[in-house]
């Protein structure tokens, strides 16, 4: 999905200035789907604007400059519904935690614990935020629940693999720890 398309995508559920868009973009129930930094969202959007594909105004505010809300136009809709017909993109998956995962033999058991630890803490968080007080009602948008329960079916399979697993990676960097405690003895 690209920066234009994310845009597109919130801005089908409600009109949204970029600061909103950029917040749903990276905290919200958009985060899951692109990464989008301001410069790549105000881009996008004057571009979207320019071809008609949003408009915006500018709301006045007490003591500060009017901010300028964008609303999506038909054209807007019938491109962003047209680019989701596409043949999408691999899903792709970015961990830090696998990177340590994958060279644990050449790390201390320590820090191979304490990282396996923290990515528990960052999964839990991530259950936390799928399952907590915002979420105790199904929201009347059923892609936005389903959307919802795969995420945390991914969370509790990660949680899961981690509680099951997570001895048997320490054990390789505990393996690969003794022939060197060995031989400095």
């Amino acid at each position: 999905m690209s920066v234009r398309s994310l845009c597109l995508a919130i801005l089908s559920f409600g009109d949204a200035t970029g600061y909103e868009i950029r917040k749903e973009s990276t905290e919200g129930r958009f985060s899951y789907f692109e990464d989008a930094s301001f410069g790549s969202i105000y881009p996008a959007l004057a571009r979207l604007e320019a071809e008609g594909m949003v408009t915006v105004r500018e709301e006045p505010q007490a003591g500060k400059p009017a901010r300028k809300v964008y609303s999506i136009t038909e054209a807007g809709r019938t491109e962003f519904i047209t680019s989701l017909c596409e043949p999408q993109a691999p899903d792709t998956f970015k961990s830090p935690f696998l990177l340590i995962a994958l060279n644990a033999a050449k790390l201390p058991p320590e820090i191979v614990r304490r990282a396996l630890e923290r990515r528990k803490a960052q999964v839990l968080e991530e259950l936390r935020l799928l399952t907590g007080p915002d979420h105790d009602q199904e929201c009347a948008h059923p892609g936005s629940n389903w959307t919802r329960e795969y995420g945390i079916a991914c969370m509790n399979f990660t949680l899961a693999h981690l509680e099951e697993h997570g001895d048997a990676l320490i054990k390789i960097a505990e393996d690969a720890a003794r022939p060197l405690a060995a031989a400095a003895e």
